[in-house]
């Protein structure tokens, strides 16, 4: 089964789509348009550039293949955490520490930006603060207290240490040793945001068109020239090109960028949402309210929704095959955590494909200029955004404001990510999803240990 075959099937039992009814759908690009900037891809890294280029009086058109937020940014576990998908160390090894303390406070930023859009532009997306990472045993529990200790002193970012006996008071589940809490992270109804952003974007001039495949990319003759984007019935020419639309592009379009493909896979994800609970019992399995994650590699996620269901993620999958008895799975995982909600029923399964890096680290730039091999000299007025590796909630926005200053004439911060090396997964797309497959079975055996 395809990509966008599976993508199609696994959109049908999504709790957020059940909760966010959609206005009528956006229409089809249907004309040759010009603009400053064309934006590729409608979902929060688009429309964040979408956002950040409008404010700075740039023309933006906006197309989206589907509807807005419909792949990963309306579906992914909602959570809204610090930092990167990769470990600091990664960036460090790359840049040095002084850039990794830089990258990391732009993270930070970036939880910042949420939280001013949604007054900015009145969303009501549930917004909830908090974050608890929990580590599954002493072994973990000792990793995970050095690098919390290593963050407030290296990074200047303290966060709340709970030992062992603490922890009861902080979640309802026998599964869990110890963590720590940060309260500057937290959680909210993605589809509700990715649809409110849609909404202040239009509302500050940008043209945005759903149902609007990329089939074409036109490149720059020459510096200084535009290029074009096509779609089956129009086109869009303009100065600036942004390709937001991740694993989407290259499955809709594999020819625009077949050197970015290359460097991303799709990982599929999956999530359960619970039928409504007494207030008080959901209240009582995390009295905080926070998001959560465990601290495996191969990691499980959770959070209480806004209307007292339990939202639970955890499975995850290296080829395009959605995992057989889905819902039933997940709710067993579920029962494993929280043993007090056995018996209680699952109202929706559903799950989507996110892009992962080699180093799962972001992966930003700019297409090398036609006829060039590369290089900050030679770059193109193509810019683009991928490699959040499933941790983009937040990363997404900063990511499409930092893509709007660099066109704007400002790529200090850009550059700052741009810089960060990537390499192709190996095996090319035959091979790498079975090479994958065995790399991860090697991290769930380290994270059963």
């Amino acid at each position: 089964m395809s990509l966008l075959r599976a993508d199609q099937d696994l959109t049908r039992d999504s709790y957020y789509a059940a909760t966010a009814p959609r206005e009528a759908d956006l229409p089809p690009l249907q004309e040759d348009l010009t603009a400053d900037v064309a934006v590729v891809g409608g979902g929060l890294a688009g429309l964040s550039a979408a956002i950040e280029l409008a404010d700075r009086g740039f023309n933006v058109v906006l197309l989206e293949a589907r509807q807005i937020g419909w792949g990963a940014s309306g579906r992914n576990g909602g959570q809204a955490i610090h930092g990167l998908a990769c470990d600091q160390s990664e960036i460090e090894a790359q840049l040095g520490l002084a850039e990794a303390q830089r990258i990391w406070n732009m993270s930070i930023e970036a939880l910042d930006l949420i939280r001013a859009r949604c007054r900015r532009f009145a969303i009501d997306c549930d917004w909830q603060d908090g974050y608890l990472g929990l580590a599954v045993n002493a072994r973990k529990a000792r990793e995970l207290q050095t690098w919390h200790e290593r963050m407030a002193s290296v990074y200047g970012y303290p966060m709340q240490w709970i030992a062992p006996d603490e922890l009861p008071r902080w979640i309802a589940s026998p599964r869990f040793h110890s963590g720590l809490h940060d309260a500057r992270s937290g959680h909210l109804h993605p589809l509700k945001y990715s649809l409110g952003l849609a909404r202040a974007a239009r509302s500050l001039g940008v043209r945005l068109f759903e149902h609007s495949a990329v089939t074409a990319l036109e490149q720059a003759a020459a510096p200084g020239t535009s290029s074009t984007v096509r779609t089956a019935y129009g086109s869009v020419r303009a100065r600036q090109v942004l390709l937001a639309g991740n694993v989407y592009l290259q499955e809709l379009a594999p020819q625009i960028a077949p050197s970015l493909n290359a460097r991303i896979m799709p990982v599929g994800t999956y999530i359960v949402c619970s039928e409504p609970l007494d207030q008080a019992r959901c209240d009582a399995l995390i009295p905080s309210r926070s998001a959560v994650c465990d601290t495996n590699f191969v990691l499980d996620y959770f959070r209480p929704t806004a209307d007292a269901r339990l939202l639970y993620g955890g499975r995850v999958s290296y080829s395009t095959v959605t995992p057989a008895n889905l819902a039933a799975g997940m709710q067993q995982r579920m029962v494993a955590t929280f043993p007090q909600l056995a018996g209680t029923r699952i109202d929706h399964a559903w799950g989507g494909f996110v892009d992962i890096s080699m180093n799962r680290a972001p992966d930003f730039g700019r297409l090398p200029a036609r006829g060039a091999g590369g290089g900050a000299a030679t770059a193109s007025n193509i810019y683009y955004l991928q490699g959040f590796s499933g941790h983009g909630l937040a990363l997404t926005g900063l990511a499409g404001q930092l893509v709007a200053e660099a066109m704007a004439g400002d790529a200090s911060r850009f550059d700052t990510f741009a810089r960060l090396k990537h390499h192709a997964f190996p095996g090319g797309r035959l091979l790498r999803t079975p090479a994958l497959v065995l790399g991860m079975a090697y991290y769930r055996l380290k994270d059963a240990l």
